[in-house]
């Protein structure tokens, strides 16, 4: 199973947590403060962080964009309650996914093993049956390889990230609502939260367009969805 680095400083919640996780398979790690969990990521391997955003000293915001700017790995933020300013805020840091406290164990766990596939690139090749190396104008998609290139520089996406644009790209033109995309990305069912779509095109936008603020690539249809702009 997945090495789960969870930081929470709540000493009920964390131990909850680490004994549901780790009945589930898990081998977890779970420390109080953004600080150690940091340290942690420096000293071993982990394979999902679940991040509680609010921390004593850094806090979650703060651990979140550091985590995303030295790599991919994937982040499951939790949240004491459904604000939406935080919960934009957290996924505007970075993050991938979140849970909202109290957490239910199974959730979290549903939602761990949905964030490990994208990162392993389980794809269940999204964008239909399209395969191979795909040119659209400055952009190169390596389907195969999971590759995303800009004028021959590889672009650092995360798994979701990655994900949502293979999607979208894999039918050129077609609309694509956001709850299409919390089902087939992010494999929410039914009563998704948009918020997590709009970050995440949001993220991606800023590494694959010109200029994010008029997008060539990912475009927004107002009142239906996203759709990407034609080869």
């Amino acid at each position: 199973m997945s090495r789960v680095l969870l930081i929470e400083d709540h000493q009920t919640v964390r131990d909850g947590l680490h004994l549901a996780l780790t009945r589930q398979g898990h081998t977890v790690e779970a420390v109080a403060t953004g600080e150690q969990g940091l340290a942690r990521l420096q000293a071993a391997v982990s394979d999902v962080v679940v991040l509680d955003l609010m921390l004593p000293g850094i806090d979650g915001f703060e651990v979140c964009r550091r985590i995303r700017a030295g790599g991919d790995l994937p982040i499951i933020m939790l949240t004491a309650r459904n604000d939406d300013m935080d919960v934009v805020a957290g996924l505007e840091a970075g993050a991938d996914d979140y849970v909202v406290k109290p957490v239910q164990a199974r959730v979290l766990e549903a939602r761990i093993r949905a964030v490990l596939r994208r990162a392993g690139g389980d794809q269940r090749r999204p964008g239909g049956d399209r395969t191979g190396t795909e040119q659209h104008r400055a952009l190169t998609i390596d389907r195969a390889a999971l590759v995303v290139r800009k004028n021959g520089v590889p672009v650092g996406l995360a798994p979701t990230e990655l994900r949502l644009l293979l999607e979208l790209s894999g039918t050129p033109g077609r609309v694509l609502s956001r709850q299409q995309l919390l089902e087939t990305v992010w494999e929410h069912g039914y009563l998704g939260d948009s918020r997590l779509v709009d970050a995440c095109v949001q993220r991606l936008r800023a590494k694959i367009e010109d200029d994010p603020a008029t997008p060539a690539y990912v475009q927004t249809v107002r009142g239906f969805g996203y759709r990407f702009g034609p080869l």
